[in-house]
């Protein structure tokens, strides 16, 4: 293989690469736990940006439970936000697993 042809689908996957981490940063994902009563919003770079608690789950007494609604969704919304960019990157990489754990 020519490898200036090769430099070149290099560059040009190294272009998308970075596009579709751009439109990743704009998509946003929302998970919630207790019937709603905790709501995050991660970006599809995984980074939380918004956590919204309904003041009814705010017991002093009871913190543990509001700590349990914030774990379950937290973890939800950075499964869904990590499920998000796999399908975004396995659809520019034509599903080769990350070429091997590099992307």
């Amino acid at each position: 293989m020519d490898m200036n042809k090769l430099m070149q689908q290099a560059q040009q996957m190294q272009k998308k690469m970075a596009q579709v981490q751009e439109e990743l940063a704009k998509e946003r994902v929302e998970a919630e736990s207790g019937g709603g009563a905790v709501k995050v919003v991660f970006s599809g770079k995984q980074e939380l940006v918004e956590l919204h608690i309904d003041p009814s789950v705010v017991v002093a007494e009871e913190t543990d439970l509001l700590e349990d609604l914030l774990l379950a969704a937290l973890q939800e919304g950075q499964r869904r936000a990590a499920r998000l960019a796999e399908e975004q990157m396995g659809r520019l990489t034509g599903g080769l697993g990350g070429l091997g754990g590099l992307l």
